[in-house]
């Protein structure tokens, strides 16, 4: 049901005719991502029942979480896009939208200039007292972060959320800082970390065995960039739910395992006697043991040393590979794994990109090992088709980067969408991340339960964060 007084930013109404269109549009046309597609796959036909009311009509009964999905559903005005094309990259300002901002200006590559829309049609709702606090909203762009950093510290901007440990732990003093005029600050939130990780192209002949894959694992050595690159920052990633009640830890548990033993033969043994944990170089493990480990698995698989190099026994074909960047900071992440991986006789090249090629080459899934990230939410469900499913494996722009294609996998996404209580959702949520774990699709990274933000002392926001983490929605200029 449509709020009547609902209006896009041209004034015109938002009808039920738009919502039919706009999810026509994402769901079906070539150009929109597949994720819409995977997420809102159990709409069957929708209805029209008058110019407010529209009825999505579903495939089954048991997607519990459809219904509140639905409602993220982006709602574009029919009448622009029907006259503009959809699937063209476009620098019109004009474009109509709903929201409580519009574009003002743009300088292609520089800036983006957003201005609060004063007819915004819901700005009186409850929902949004208190938000939108902003008369205009400016987006400064940077090619390179070092640069972005020091423009921050000259006050060229005035709220930058920091993602490199390094830079956190030096960069950010100075004379600002020490006046108050820049505050620097630490913001704990309650949202799953998801997984950040090292992303292997299964599709690739070379990472299609799963021993080659953990191999690797054993080559990464977190603790030690963990001291001497992050300054101590981080906690190992464990999980693809990290962070959450949703992780699976430990042993299975007596629900997980009933849920799991209809797939014995078709997973790993280990999933159901040994609990998951990535490789450590914490004593008594050591970097020299893990490498053995790596060298005995990778033996396992069919390769062996000839002239230093590693080479397939049967094909003589180098183990070598590409690692994809598009950030160089990251070069000082990946330079020492790729060190411990020479060792092996693996033969590593680092290819940095500009980010659209990057954005280019991950939507075909041009490369063999990339740095990914899977966010994740504490109700997971219709977005896992896109993370993992085989329907999504070799779909151009999909989020399935390790190209998962397996039949246990696909049920127990299923399993999770069709849930019908908080504590299935949780055991079919652990059962799925010890699957995946157990596939070595990815080297876990990192994760960090806080955010760390540094703002002009103009700025404040909320004593109250909301568990999602900082929301810039909620914050305000003070008064002079």
């Amino acid at each position: 049901y449509l709020n009547p007084l609902a209006r896009f930013s041209d004034g015109q109404p938002i009808l039920a005719e738009d919502v039919e269109f706009s999810f026509n549009t994402l769901t079906r046309h070539e150009q929109a991502s597949p994720f819409y597609s995977a997420y809102y796959a159990d709409v069957e036909t929708i209805k029209l029942h008058d110019k407010h009311t529209i009825q999505f009509i579903f495939k089954t009964n048991q997607n519990k979480e459809l219904p509140l999905i639905l409602g993220q559903l982006p709602i574009f005005s029919k009448q622009y896009w029907t006259a503009n094309d959809f699937g063209k990259t476009s620098l019109d300002t004009n474009i109509v939208s709903n929201g409580p901002y519009i574009i003002e200006k743009v300088d292609p590559g520089r800036t983006i200039v957003l201005k609060r829309h004063e007819q915004y049609w819901a700005k009186d709702l409850p929902v949004n007292r208190g938000r939108y606090n902003f008369e205009r909203i400016v987006f400064e762009y940077y090619k390179d972060n070092t640069v972005a950093l020091e423009a921050f510290k000259a006050g060229e901007y005035d709220f930058r959320l920091e993602r490199t440990a390094r830079n956190w732990a030096n960069a950010y003093e100075g004379k600002k800082f020490t006046s108050g005029e820049l505050i620097k600050e630490e913001i704990a939130h309650q949202q799953p970390a998801g997984m950040q990780a090292f992303v292997f192209n299964t599709r690739r002949e070379l990472f299609q065995d799963s021993r080659v894959r953990e191999a690797l694992s054993y080559a990464f050595d977190f603790e030690w960039a963990n001291e001497n690159l992050f300054n101590g920052q981080y906690a190992r990633s464990q999980s693809f739910f990290e962070n959450s009640e949703l992780a699976a830890r430990g042993l299975p548990s007596e629900a997980e395992l009933r849920l799991l033993e209809p797939f014995k033969g078709q997973i790993p043994d280990r999933v159901f006697d040994t609990a998951f944990t990535a490789p450590s170089t914490a004593a008594p493990h050591s970097i020299r043991k893990n490498l053995r480990t790596a060298s005995q698995l990778l033996k396992d698989a069919g390769w062996v040393i000839e002239k230093n190099r590693l080479v397939h026994a049967k094909s003589k074909k180098p183990f070598t590979f590409e690692f994809l960047l598009y950030q160089k900071d990251f070069e000082r992440v990946v330079q020492p794994f790729i060190k411990n991986l020479e060792k092996l006789g693996i033969e590593v090249v680092i290819r940095v990109v500009d980010t659209t090629q990057y954005i280019n080459r991950r939507r075909d899934f041009d490369f063999d090992v990339m740095v990914g990230g899977f966010g994740q939410s504490n109700s997971p469900g219709n977005e896992q088709r896109e993370y993992w499913h085989s329907s999504k494996a070799n779909v151009p722009g999909s989020r399935n980067l390790a190209g998962i294609s397996s039949p246990v996998i696909d049920q127990l996404i299923e399993l999770i969408i069709s849930a019908p209580d908080r504590d299935a959702l949780i055991t079919r949520t652990r059962a799925l991340d010890r699957v995946l774990l157990a596939g070595h699709y990815v080297i876990p990274n990192w994760f960090n339960p806080v955010e760390r933000i540094a703002y002009s002392s103009k700025l404040a926001h909320p004593e109250v964060t909301p568990k999602s983490g900082v929301s810039i929605d909620t914050w305000w200029f003070k008064q002079p």
